[in-house]
């Protein structure tokens, strides 16, 4: 009884394990599930939010500039000489040596302990700190802060287009695999009718009511079948294996993505008076450029105003006495370059046409980015009218091969008619899944372009 609930114990566990492990090496990602790992995984918009906070640090280290600039610094000697000794012999005068002589042996007689030399500057230490305040210069510190704040906001539309175009990368080349398991699928599917196509052959064949061609017709179409299989199965790995690249994740043979059959939603709406005043990430962009040339232009002229800065300065020690003493100084510098307008006009004028030339840009890109949008609004209303089209031929090549093959039933049609209809069928099959998702990719680019300017 025992061992009977062990191995009832047992082959749970393993059941359990096993669905585990089949579970973790077999994986469904929807569209949605690709995107999520791509903003977590992919190296491309890893780098772009590293550059913001880059861009960041600049900014914090640029509003430091605002506050005092401290230096403390300390200095001690030892020589193994004093570095001043003056005695009596030292005196150049021979008549003053000689009253200093007297003098010195007066004392002495009288029990000082007076010394002939003096020496001074043998060992010492001493401390000072400088502090420099800048009360004005010439709006440089506040233009350098407005510059570092354009530097993180360009860095965050940068990193916003990079995401943006690394999705539609991804959301083409998830398409791209749906497309390929489609077109997969309709040659197993068209596998499937030549296979019952050579049962009938091979039937009649067995009568006598066809020839042996007939059956090699049909085993030609289905070699070209499988050859198409192949290379469809080759198609659909190599591109699992791009996109797995794309989303920062390993390949699997085992990693399948889910099919949403290639619905085809209706068009979006389209207004041609808001293109213009959009404010799409690039718009945003040229714009900062415009505004950080304006802001060079600011710091130029700032180096060439007067240039006021408020100075203190604190020291301690024992380097000229033998009792440590200190004292404080205050200073108050003003700096007025008198000689650098000349060549500050040049480079101002520099800056005006950098900044003329940066707005003539913003125009220009900001028509081609109208374009850019009315282009794919164009695309996706002409993907959209082929879709119908081609829609329409597929019923015709159904109905064609549907006709050809009762026909070759009846006897009144050949095996190379019922192959030719069934090619077509299969090629309007196909031109069909190629024309859903051209249509689909084009209505998510003007998706993307209408939620980035949003």
């Amino acid at each position: 009884m025992k061992h009977n609930i062990f191995i009832k114990a047992l082959l749970c566990a393993s059941l359990i394990f096993s669905s585990h492990f089949s579970s973790l090496n077999s994986q469904v990602l929807s569209l949605d599930s690709c995107l999520a790992l791509a903003r977590r995984n992919n190296v491309d918009i890893r780098t772009s939010q590293i550059e913001i906070e880059k861009a960041r640090e600049v900014k914090a280290q640029v509003y430091t500039k605002y506050f005092p600039q401290v230096q403390l610094s300390a200095l001690g000697y030892y020589a193994a000489n004093p570095l001043l000794n003056f005695g009596i012999e030292d005196v150049q005068s021979s008549d003053m040596r000689e009253i200093l002589e007297a003098l010195y042996e007066s004392v002495a007689a009288a029990g000082s302990d007076i010394k002939k030399e003096v020496t001074m500057m043998k060992k010492g230490v001493s401390g000072s700190l400088v502090l420099a305040q800048p009360l004005y210069t010439g709006g440089r510190i506040a233009t350098g802060n407005r510059l570092a704040e354009l530097g993180v906001e360009a860095a965050e539309l940068q990193s916003e287009i990079q995401i943006r175009d690394i999705i539609e990368n991804i959301e083409s080349s998830y398409y791209l695999i749906i497309a390929l398991q489609q077109k997969e699928a309709t040659v197993s599917s068209a596998l499937a009718l030549i296979d019952s196509l050579d049962r009938t052959v091979q039937s009649a064949l067995a009568n006598g009511l066809v020839t042996r061609s007939d059956a090699l017709q049909i085993q030609l179409k289905r070699n070209e079948m499988l050859a198409n299989q192949q290379q469809l199965a080759s198609g659909i790995r190599l591109s699992k294996r791009l996109l797995c690249c794309q989303i920062g994740i390993d390949y699997s043979d085992a990693l399948s993505f889910s099919d949403p059959s290639l619905v085809a939603p209706p068009p979006l709406s389209f207004s041609y008076s808001t293109v213009g005043d959009s404010l799409r990430p690039e718009t945003r962009l040229l714009q900062l450029s415009v505004e950080a040339e304006e802001l060079n232009r600011r710091m130029t002229l700032g180096e060439s105003l007067p240039q006021l800065t408020l100075l203190g300065s604190a020291y301690y020690g024992n380097i000229m006495k033998t009792n440590p003493t200190g004292n404080a100084v205050a200073l108050l510098s003003l700096s007025v370059p008198l000689t650098s307008w000349w060549e500050t006009s040049h480079k101002l004028r520099q800056h005006d046409i950098r900044i003329a030339e940066a707005r003539m840009k913003q125009e220009h890109l900001t028509h081609m980015m109208s374009l850019e949008e009315e282009k794919a609004y164009s695309d996706m209303i002409d993907s959209y009218m082929l879709l119908k089209s081609d829609s329409a031929a597929l019923d015709v090549a159904q109905e064609n091969y549907r006709l050809a093959d009762l026909n070759y039933k009846a006897g009144v049609a050949m095996i190379s008619d019922v192959l030719q209809a069934h090619t077509l069928l299969l090629q309007a099959q196909n031109a069909i899944t190629d024309r859903r998702t051209t249509y689909i990719m084009a209505r998510r680019r003007l998706l993307d372009l209408q939620r980035s300017r949003n």
